[in-house]
């Protein structure tokens, strides 16, 4: 297996072609074991030459309302209220810790997301 390290951007776009064109390889075959150690390398490079910011409570939530189709009525047990929602969703009110829970058990939100300072209303 000759894999070397990726230092450059030419060397990553290489590696994601290469990883491209392996991805259909059987695991526990060279060609698996191969695109295991370029995933690995690629990722590497990756988290340090483009962090991916942690994603924004408020946005996360509104992500999940949006991929199963709920509603603020939905969300109502988990953060109070309708106006409460709509004072959540539009930045005027915190999430509190009982509603971070909630949210956390109802719509499988990572609590270490949820407990971030969203942004800034506009």
């Amino acid at each position: 297996m000759d894999i070397k390290p990726i230092r450059t951007e030419e060397d990553y776009y290489a590696a994601l072609g290469e990883v491209e064109s392996l991805m259909s390889a059987e695991f526990g075959t060279s060609e698996g074991d191969r695109l295991d150690v370029l995933a690995t390398l690629v990722e590497a490079y990756e988290a340090k030459h483009y962090p991916m910011e942690a994603a924004d409570p408020i946005e996360a939530i509104k992500f999940e309302m949006e991929r199963k189709g709920l509603t603020v009525k939905d969300l109502e047990p988990m953060i109070g209220r309708t106006n409460r929602v709509y004072e959540v969703l539009n930045r005027r009110r915190p999430l509190t810790l009982p509603m971070i829970w909630r949210l956390h058990d109802g719509l499988g939100i990572p609590a270490e997301l949820l407990i971030r300072p969203p942004k800034v209303a506009a």
